[in-house]
């Protein structure tokens, strides 16, 4: 039993121990020291290296060129197509007024839009420049970007595609809301649009000289047929007046619309249809040839080139119907008692007219009837294929807000009433000039001669051919068969 217990104690020392050696295991045996390495030889000291030479100096850096300055942005041209010439200095040129505002105003325009536009004027005859756009639009060439313009050419542009329909353009500016109602008319062609912009009125009217008339100018044509006769027996003439078929058949709506208006005739209906053969106008072109024949008028009046100015201008002719404009081309002048007017420029009719000699009134017309003329506009209007359309913009808002450089449009180149109501107040409007134009113009009922009629061209050119027949070359042909056969004639075309 003791060796039982003595073995069982043997056992547990062992396992004791056992663990123990595992528990308390030595770190591992450090390893021999190395033998220290020979000391290294000492080098052989270096030779000292040479010195360096010193860098030569570096160049200074050239300055930097200053930069070019950035070209400015090139100007535009603004093309104009006006009836004027700048470069024209003749002051004996009839349109001596509009060459002037050229001069004077193209500066002006280019100073306010320097950088941006400037303002190139290409003079195109009056009475070519509306076949030369159109021709120019049709071929697809240069055109202007504006041209000047009359009412009366509107329809004949639209009708061939020339100009832009600038109707809302027109109402968006600030300058719509102060335009006559009649100038805005004359813009529109028959689809009721807007196609220029109106600058000045221009209606028509009777220049007289107040000594020839003492006791006024008829306000009947019986009163004028007496006075006419009175006249005549006194070696003078009533009227003279532009009874050509010249320029287009212009003839038919300067004097001689006065009286066929007063008359109560016309030549179209509202829907476009040419009307001639009337009681009115068989009326008035009676009328008129009755004072063809008995010497009323000299002979001049059918000559053409504007010689029948010419006894208007000596006085030997008492009275003259035409455009309000008349005032520029009608000049030197000689007044009945002798007075001369003798600067050959604008300035003599405004000087007669100043002194009492010559007065402005309105045709004469059948009792009951209010007398008639005919009413244009200047204006401008921007073509299509226009290259400069913002320029066209500028350049209308620059004349319409700029109250005195409109003011001299007017009284230039204008040659009318102002279109802008607000300017008929202006103290240059205010001269004996315009208050007898009023007289003659609140006393008439002006309305376009040819507005409504498809192609006012062709017409005025047949309308004033057959007056002419009429007054001139057949004073025994039936005045209505006549009338009529052109009426038919252009209505079946």
């Amino acid at each position: 039993m003791k060796s039982k217990k003595y073995l069982f104690l043997t056992a547990l020392m062992l396992v004791v121990f056992a663990i123990g050696l595992v528990g308390c295991k030595p770190a591992a045996t450090p390893a021999a020291p190395a033998e220290p390495a020979a000391p290294a030889a000492p080098a052989a000291p270096a030779e000292p290296a040479a010195p360096a030479e010193p860098a030569a100096p570096a160049e200074p850096a050239a300055p930097a060129a200053p930069a070019e300055p950035a070209a400015p942005a090139e100007e535009k041209a603004l093309v104009t197509w006006f009836q004027y010439d700048q470069d024209n200095e003749d002051p004996a040129s009839d349109e001596r007024v509009g060459n002037q505002w050229l001069r004077d105003t193209i500066p002006l325009f280019d100073a306010a839009f320097e950088g941006k536009w400037n303002w190139n004027n290409i003079p195109k005859a009056w009475d070519k420049m509306t076949a030369e756009l159109v021709a120019a639009v049709i071929a697809g060439g240069d055109v202007p970007d504006i041209v000047e313009l009359g009412g009366a050419q509107v329809t004949t542009y639209v009708n061939n595609g020339a100009l832009m329909d600038l109707t809302d353009w027109i109402m968006a500016q600030e300058w719509y809301e102060d335009m006559e109602d009649s100038a805005l008319d004359t813009c529109r062609a028959p689809d009721g649009r807007l196609y220029c912009v109106p600058t000045a009125e221009r209606p028509y009217l009777t220049y007289v000289w107040a000594d020839r008339y003492p006791d006024g100018f008829p306000t009947t044509p019986e009163q004028f047929l007496v006075e006419a006769e009175r006249l005549k027996g006194e070696g003078l003439y009533a009227w003279s007046y532009f009874g050509s078929t010249q320029y287009g058949g212009s003839g038919s709506k300067r004097g001689l619309y006065s009286v066929i208006a007063s008359f109560g005739g016309g030549y179209q209906d509202d829907e476009g249809n040419m009307v001639l053969n009337t009681p009115e106008n068989v009326a008035a072109i009676s009328f008129i040839r009755e004072t063809v024949v008995k010497g009323y008028s000299p002979d001049t009046v059918f000559a053409g080139g504007w010689i029948e100015e010419d006894s208007f201008k000596d006085a030997s002719a008492g009275a003259f119907p035409t455009g309000l404009f008349g005032y520029r081309y009608i000049n030197p002048l000689t007044a009945p008692d002798g007075t001369q007017y003798s600067t050959g420029t604008e300035k003599d009719m405004l000087d007669a007219i100043a002194a009492g000699d010559v007065i402005m009134r309105p045709m004469f017309a059948p009792e009951g009837n209010t007398p008639g003329c005919n009413i244009d506009v200047q204006g401008v209007g921007i073509p299509v294929g226009a290259k400069n359309v913002e320029a066209a913009y500028d350049f209308i808002n620059w004349l319409m807000t700029d109250q005195e450089l409109y003011v001299n449009y007017v009284l230039g180149p204008g040659a009318g009433f102002p279109a802008l109501i607000s300017v008929q107040a202006h103290p240059d409007m205010q001269t004996p000039f315009y208050q007898q134009a009023a007289i003659a113009i609140n006393n008439s009922k002006c309305t376009m001669a040819v507005s409504n009629l498809e192609r006012p061209d062709e017409a005025s050119e047949m309308i004033m051919n057959v007056i002419y027949k009429l007054i001139k070359d057949d004073q025994t042909a039936d005045i209505a068969t006549e009338l009529q056969k052109v009426q038919d004639e252009y209505n079946n075309n």
